[in-house]
Order: structure tokens, then sequence, then C-alpha cells
């Protein structure tokens, strides 16, 4: 990562937002204080991005890559400064968005509230919109920004670099969405509990301490592959061929089952990646005694149209266990049995998550943060919301290979990426910062520091 380059500003647009008449006072008030922000797609999640002339969505990188752009008050209008080079602003030129001069009439805006915090940036004087270009079939969203007509596409957020964090409720007040969990990436890839790969992956295990051990560190997310054999749903990196004495997943579920039946204050959340039938997997829940005591159902206790609950509620009530799936609801549907109907949530329905993977174990590195569900045929992103609820954000931090060394160095980076990357591209904290070796680097502090405030 960069260093932050400092914020700079033109004196020319400083002057205007000095002399604003009234009216462009009276617009303020349905605007964004000045400062600077992420000018995000609401479609998309992508960030307005400049380059050497033309303007473009890309991934959220926080301060690199040219996406802070300063709100800036001109005239009756604003503007908004690449933060990176003074005078140079988001602007267009025909129908595509361009870096244009601040002090040139392509460069002004008229910003509008467009609900749930969105706005629309609309030419002074024409009906002709900043704007996310239309999706080709079969593609995604074009890189390149245009300019256009209005509706959804032309909806962004303008969300803040560094926001306002507010203290963290005390214990009995705070919400599970605002809570952050240590979660163990591949947690039964550990070499401890039993064989998880054939020989030669599984001289590089993700983690290396057993489930039990995991529990008693404090780890509280959980992230498990399961494969269907003769026996089952068994916890497996790819594929269980060749692996000797493999581990079923009913087993680390009850030593987790156990460990909440020892400890009634406390959480966990598992997250399957699953490629078994659901038949399969109701027959290997129901193998887990005492797990319908404390399994949590969101979709019975009206969570999408409240919110998430208080922590203190939902330990009260014994509802600490939280099982999410990969799986695809609509495939269950046509196999005729669907995984929430045994109390396995539907990830997607429930949560967010970036890519998984920062790059290989060893060379260059991907810091930037976007949604896992964004494709050319899939489009959920890290900003989704809905009308009284806020999916549980899941922040993916490791490699394609775990390397002892770089998951030292990558964990010990971990809050940095999250509050300065991941964060404003996702517009909330993280719930779940998963990581491979959560004991090198200490990733419990960055949870830690994460714990003492809210996103606003």
């Amino acid at each position: 990562m960069r260093t932050p380059h400092a914020l700079l500003a033109t004196a020319a647009a400083l002057a205007a937002a000095a002399v604003a008449p009234p009216a462009a006072a009276d617009a303020a008030a349905d605007v964004p204080p000045g400062g600077t922000y992420y000018v995000q797609s609401a479609t998309t999640g992508l960030n307005a991005a400049a380059g050497k002339s033309a303007v473009e969505q890309h991934n959220p990188k926080g301060d690199e890559d040219h996406q802070r752009w300063n709100l800036l008050a001109s005239g009756a209008s604003y503007v908004l400064e690449d933060a990176d080079t003074a005078g140079s602003c988001l602007g267009r030129s025909g129908d595509q968005a361009r870096t244009v001069a601040c002090t040139g009439p392509d460069a002004a805006w008229e910003i509008a509230p467009a609900g749930d915090d969105q706005y629309t940036l609309k030419v002074p004087g024409a009906d002709r919109h900043l704007t996310v270009a239309a999706k080709p079939a079969g593609a995604n969203y074009p890189a390149q920004l245009a300019i256009g007509s209005a509706g959804g596409l032309a909806r962004w957020y303008l969300t803040p670099v560094r926001p306002a964090t507010r203290p963290m409720p005390p214990a009995d007040r705070r919400t599970l969405d605002q809570v952050t969990f240590l979660t163990a990436h591949n947690a039964y890839a550990n070499g401890v509990d039993g064989g998880f790969a054939p020989p030669f992956v599984n001289l590089v295990p993700n983690q290396t301490r057993g489930i039990d051990r995991q529990l008693a560190d404090g780890v509280r997310g959980f992230m498990l592959d399961i494969h269907q054999t003769r026996d089952g749903a068994i916890l497996c990196h790819n594929s269980c061929t060749l692996v000797s004495k493999p581990v079923a997943l009913w087993v680390d579920l009850q030593r987790m089952v156990d460990f909440l039946e020892a400890h009634p204050d406390q959480f966990v959340t598992v997250f399957l990646e699953d490629y078994v039938d659901p038949g399969v997997l109701r027959g290997e829940l129901a193998r887990v005694d005492g797990l319908s005591d404390v399994l949590y159902r969101p979709d019975r206790t009206g969570v999408r149209q409240n919110g998430w609950p208080r922590m203190a509620d939902l330990i009260a009530a014994n509802q600490r266990l939280l099982i999410l799936t990969d799986h695809s609801r609509s495939a269950d549907e046509t196999a005729g049995l669907t995984r929430d109907s045994f109390g396995v949530m539907y990830q997607r329905e429930w949560t967010v998550e970036n890519h998984w993977s920062m790059g290989s174990g060893l060379g260059s590195s991907d810091w930037s943060c976007y949604s896992r569900w964004y494709g050319a045929d899939l489009n959920i992103p890290l900003t989704r919301t809905e009308p009284g609820f806020r999916p549980l954000f899941v922040m993916n931090h490791f490699r394609d290979t775990t390397i002892s060394g770089t998951a030292q160095t990558d964990n010990g980076k971990l809050a940095d990426r999250a509050e300065r990357f991941c964060e404003p591209a996702a517009r909330k904290k993280p719930n779940f910062l998963a990581v491979d070796r959560y004991d090198l680097g200490n990733p419990a502090a960055a949870v830690d520091s994460l714990n003492t405030h809210t996103y606003p």
C-alpha cells in the first residue's frame, strides 16, 4: 500500500465556495458537507477513479488509484476535485465522464438527494447525469462512466474517506451487526484434528491449531468446506479423495455446541462452503447433540424487517449458533428441500462478502475491497442494504496459499485494511475478519480495535 497523498484543493474552487450565493447555501442542506469522498455507484459498489483523462469505476482501493474527490461548492453548483491532482475535477466530455479543469463549465454538477443516502449528479440546466453505462448481456458493467439519463444507474453514494465513527454502545445495547468477530478461514484445515487434503496440500495448513483451541483463543467465526462422501458431509479442501483421517462436519459442530453450553455468554457463526445435497446436510446436523437448543434462526425473528437483534437478547434466548451456506437457494428449490427449512441460512441473503483472495502467497498483493459476488451473472455489491436491514459484512483477508511469513505480515495490517479500504467500500464495519494463521500477526488486536466503535 502506498503512503496517502496530501489532500489538495484549488484556489479557484475555494474562492467560489467562499462567495457562494444564498441559493447554494440552501441547496447545501441536501448535500453532504464539504470534504473528501468516494463517489461510489449504488448499483455496483465500485468507485469513480480518475485516469489520464477518463473516469472509470474501479474496485475500491482506499487512498490509492485516484478514487478520492474533494467536494467543493462552486457558485450554485458543486465540483469534485481529484484529491491527488490539484485543479483536476470529475467532469464530462460529450457522453463520457472525463477529468477536466475545475474552473471549466464541464466540471460543475447539481447534486440532489435520491433517497437511502444516495445522490444524483446532474449537469446544470440539462437532464443529463453521471451514470454507470448499461450492462451488456453476459458481461460486467463497463468500467467507463457515462453521462446519460436519470434512473437506477445514476444513483451514487458520497462516502466519506474518513467517516466520524461513534463509540460502541454498552454490552447490553449493541446489536449483532455492530460487533466484529475473529474468524478462521478454513478452520478445519489445521493438521491437528485430522486430515484435510491430499498429502502435498496437507503440508500447508490454513491454521495450525485445532477447533477446540481456536475456540479457547477467541475465534468465533469458522469457515468450513464440506464435501459429500458415503459417510456424509466431510471437511476437506477441494475434495476428500486421498485424504487420510478426514473429520466429519458433525464432529466439529459438536465441539462448537459443547463450547457454547460451557460458555453461555458466547456466540459462534459457521460459514459452509457447501458441496453436499441438502438431505445429507440435514442428516449431518441431526447428529449434533444440543444443536437445536442453541441454533439461531434470523429468518423466524423479523430481522429483515426490524434489523439485527441485540447480542444480549440473543444470549438470553440461547440463540447463539448461526450457520450459513454459500449454496444456491434456487438449486435447492429444484431439489425439493431448502437448507433454511432446517436452520441453515443462505449466505447471500444475509451477508455481503469481499473477494476471497488478496493474491498468491508470494509476490504482488491486491488490497482492494470489492464484492465476491460481482460479475456477469451476479451483482450483490458490498454496499447492499434494505429498508430496516443491513447485511452482515464478511471481510476476507488471506491469500491463495498460506505462507507463514506472508500471513504474519498481512495479519499485522488487518486493522489498516479494514478501516482504510473495506469499511468505506462496504459503508459498514466488518463483522467477521477472516484470516489464515490467526496465531500470527495478532489479528485479535484488529478485532478489539474495531469493537471500540460503530460505523455511522
